[in-house]
């Protein structure tokens, strides 16, 4: 309904998509059709703040003072209608002690973000469905599904993961920066462990695949994706990721992944994190000023308003002292527009990164996001293709990988 009203409004028609470059449309025009369009992003770290002390995501916040990028107004603002709370887990020691760690802490991350949804049941809603999905976004509620970054939380225990999906879990991504028991990552300092997935990692794909779990290759070393397409009986994404041909680093994905990506049906998700997109010469001495200052303030979501502000005054200064170039909204889209080019827009879509380092400048936090629907017209991309790529193409994968689930047996 959100959609067909606004469109009638600005005499668009949803059966015959409109071309930016062929209609000239207005910078307002591009606003409404981008706060018309069903817009998820696929990777919101926000919930890390969840537990700040004073932290609310019912106030807006600002990104240079709190150092955050999402909350409900600047939901509003930005017309993001929801997307997917991250249950992150840093990878720490793989023994026994290590994996209760983070089977406890993704556990409580877990309730954190069901506890957030909870307390503000009017305007957030868990989302376990494309069509809640839709549903949700049609009834003015921000759509809130679940996933994991890191599957750390389940190598104690893999079958915990039939709990989480239970409670809403609905993306799964196997690795982070280093290997785990499932997998290598793409940026483990030692190299690969497993050349892909561990036999653990295999069993894991088989099941996220009969409770209908969208698997998500981002951070995963190139032999795990590749194993991902080959073992997944559904398509599988790319939550947060960017284009190595644009700018060469282990964390991108190179344009051969991608068509093989799009040819099985899956989606890539372009990623905002500057160190991803442009070359930043390492600095030892602001590297080392950063890590002893992160060591100083502790973990960023037990920092309260005093500490935030004491900290971000203090990175101000390391970073006037050792300046290092920031990545740009124009940055961002090479990477973006020579993804749409390589896997059509069929198979891409936004996933910034945000509140986990995403956010680059002139596209700071949430509010900024029509930007990006702007400029895609700008470069001739058509109404059908936007509302694609906002989550057109996502709801497609969870449809296909719902319909491919098998039903879990009664308990």
């Amino acid at each position: 309904m959100k959609q067909r009203v606004l469109a009638i409004a600005l005499g668009l028609s949803l059966a015959s998509p409109l071309c930016a470059a062929d209609k000239g449309l207005t910078p307002a025009q591009a606003r409404q059709l981008h706060e018309s369009a069903l817009v998820l992003d696929t990777h919101l770290d926000t919930p890390a703040n969840f537990q700040r002390p004073g932290w609310s995501i019912r106030d807006r916040h600002d990104h240079e003072g709190d150092q955050s990028q999402v909350d409900l107004p600047r939901m509003k603002e930005g017309g993001l209608d929801g997307g997917f709370w991250v249950i992150y887990t840093d990878q720490g020691a793989r023994d026994e002690a290590g994996n209760r760690e983070a089977r406890d802490h993704g556990l409580i991350r877990l309730t954190q973000i069901r506890e957030m949804l909870a307390a503000n049941a009017a305007d957030f809603e868990l989302a376990l469905s494309a069509d809640d999905a839709e549903r949700i976004a049609a009834s003015g509620k921000r759509v809130s599904f679940i996933s994991m970054e890191n599957a750390s939380p389940l190598a104690s225990d893999p079958s915990l993961i039939e709990l989480y999906h239970k409670l809403g879990l609905r993306m799964l991504g196997i690795t982070h920066v280093k290997n785990n028991d499932f997998g290598d990552s793409s940026t483990d300092a030692t190299g690969p462990q497993w050349n892909g997935l561990s036999p653990k990692g295999k069993a894991l794909v088989a099941e996220a695949n009969r409770l209908g779990l969208i698997l998500d290759a981002s951070h995963a070393s190139d032999l795990v994706f590749d194993q991902l397409l080959e073992y997944s009986k559904t398509p599988i994404v790319l939550s947060h990721t960017s284009a190595d041909a644009v700018f060469d680093h282990p964390r991108n994905i190179d344009d051969a992944r991608i068509r093989k990506l799009a040819a099985k049906g899956g989606v890539i998700h372009v990623n905002a994190y500057g160190g991803y997109l442009i070359s930043i010469p390492k600095n030892p001495e602001r590297e080392s000023a950063l890590e002893a200052l992160a060591e100083k303030y502790g973990d960023e979501s037990n920092r309260d308003d005093a500490r935030i502000q004491a900290y971000l005054k203090e990175r101000t200064e390391i970073e006037q002292r050792y300046p290092a170039p920031r990545a740009t909204l124009e940055d961002y889209m090479r990477h973006l527009l020579h993804i749409l080019k390589v896997a059509g827009p069929q198979h891409v879509g936004i996933g910034a990164d945000w509140d986990g380092g995403g956010g680059v400048a002139g596209l700071e936090d949430v509010a900024a996001l029509p930007k990006i629907t702007e400029r895609l017209l700008k470069e001739g991309y058509s109404e059908a293709d936007v509302r694609a790529i906002w989550s057109g193409n996502l709801l497609r994968v969870m449809r296909a990988v719902e319909a491919a689930a098998q039903p879990v047996p009664k308990s």
